[in-house]
C-alpha cells in the first residue's frame, strides 16, 4: 500500500477526527470506566487488527488504552491506518 502525502493525510484525518498526527503515526487515547473494560476493547481491537494484518502499538495504563498506528513496511501512513482507525472507533 502506497504512503499518504501531507494533503491525502490532512483529508483521512477528518474521518476519524479523534485520531492526532505525530510524526509517521496517527495516535488516539479511548478511556473507560475501569480496567476490566480497557482490557475488553484491547482484545476487540486484537480481533480486529489479526484479520486485518494490521497491528497497532498499544499502551494501557489502568483505564486508558492508547492506540498508535503507522504501516512500517510502507514508511508511514497509508490508507489501511486511517480504515482500522474508524473500525477501532466503532468498538468503543
Amino acid at each position: 500500500m502506497a504512503k499518504l502525502n501531507a494533503s491525502q493525510i490532512k483529508t483521512a484525518l477528518q474521518r476519524v477526527p479523534d485520531w492526532k498526527k505525530k510524526g509517521s503515526t496517527i495516535t488516539r487515547t479511548f478511556q473507560f470506566k475501569d480496567f476490566p473494560r480497557a482490557i475488553e476493547f484491547v482484545k476487540a481491537v486484537a480481533k480486529l487488527a489479526e484479520k486485518a494484518w494490521h497491528h497497532p502499538d498499544i499502551d494501557i495504563r489502568w483505564n486508558k488504552v492508547t492506540l498508535t498506528l503507522t504501516t512500517h513496511d510502507a514508511g508511514g501512513l497509508t490508507e489501511k491506518d486511517f480504515k482500522l482507525a474508524k473500525q477501532f472507533d466503532r468498538l468503543a
